[in-house]
């Protein structure tokens, strides 16, 4: 008896443990790419509730979620599942049935099935195979998801192709000669033998960087770079030092004018006409003294 209840107990709080982890909400960065080999979604974050009811937040609840945000027409319209003999498999994505011709992976990582779990903060990419032959369509990433700098600064990715192994087993390579595509343009570099590749920001804002390789079905890769704008340049100021005085022009006396110079040298000639006149009227007195002194 007492074995049973422990059981039941303990049962009980698995349960208790699941409903909590599951009532929290959990957001996954999601990305599609559609049957023309086109990223149609780009790292968008979706809250992943468990749409199955089956007690555990998958893959599949990850992409039914994805279209319900962002399909037009929601997941009704853009995404169809049914159990075969694999297990639950894909009908339907982004609107589009080829069979069952789909990937998926989580974190860069093929996943088992649309059953594998996913967690907060994973990565999960789905896509429409394009060559339903030879099954070519390869699924190439960069060594990261996202990043950010300045207008102007330079980053530096590592482009990988997802393979198989002889057990199995996902091998990655790296992948030589891509070009690098920001926003779909040519960004005027391609990846080295190592799969790097050197690639400069521009223009404030969010872009997407992905690649392309002729001769390669390739499964877009996608990185989302953050750019802030540079901050603008100034050009310095300088102060002047104690020792300096400002410098001012020299000031000049004002200059006489023609007019100022006749009337300065008509003033002088009255002045000499004064002075005659007065030593004239002086000798006239002294000649009129002088003549009285001899008539006595």
């Amino acid at each position: 008896m007492k074995k049973l209840m422990i059981l039941v107990l303990s049962l009980a709080m698995l349960l208790g443990l699941s409903s909590v982890a599951l009532a929290d909400d959990t957001k996954v960065f999601v990305s599609i790419a559609d049957n023309n080999g086109e990223a149609v979604l780009v790292e968008k974050p979706v809250t992943v509730t468990d749409v199955d009811g089956d007690g555990a937040l998958t893959v599949g609840d990850a992409l039914v979620c994805a279209h319900e945000a962002y399909f037009e027409g929601g997941a009704e319209k853009g995404i169809k599942t049914s159990v075969g003999a694999y297990g639950l498999q894909l009908d339907l994505l982004w609107g589009y049935d080829n069979g069952t011709g789909y990937g998926y992976l989580v974190n860069n990582a093929f996943s088992m099935g649309l059953g594998d779990p996913v967690k907060d903060g994973d990565y999960v990419y789905a896509y429409i195979y394009r060559d339903l032959v030879a099954w070519s369509d390869t699924y190439c990433f960069f060594d990261k998801n996202t990043v950010s700098g300045k207008d102007g600064d330079k980053v530096t990715l590592t482009l990988s192709a997802a393979g198989y192994a002889a057990d199995y087993s996902q091998l990655n390579s790296p992948v030589e000669g891509a070009t690098i595509l920001v926003d779909g343009k040519d960004a005027g570099v391609v990846t080295a033998a190592d799969g790097t590749a050197e690639i400069t920001l521009s223009g404030a804002g969010e872009h997407v960087i992905s690649a392309k390789k002729d001769g390669v079905t390739m499964v877009p890769p996608v990185c989302v770079a953050t750019v802030e704008a540079a901050a603008p340049t100034e050009a310095p100021t300088i102060a002047p030092t104690p020792d300096e005085k400002p410098t001012e022009a020299p000031t000049q006396a004002p200059e006489k004018t023609a007019d100022s110079n006749e009337k300065s040298g008509s003033g002088n000639s009255w002045i000499i006409l004064g002075i005659i006149c007065g030593l004239v009227l002086i000798a006239i007195i002294l000649f009129c003294v002088l003549s009285k002194k001899k008539e006595q």
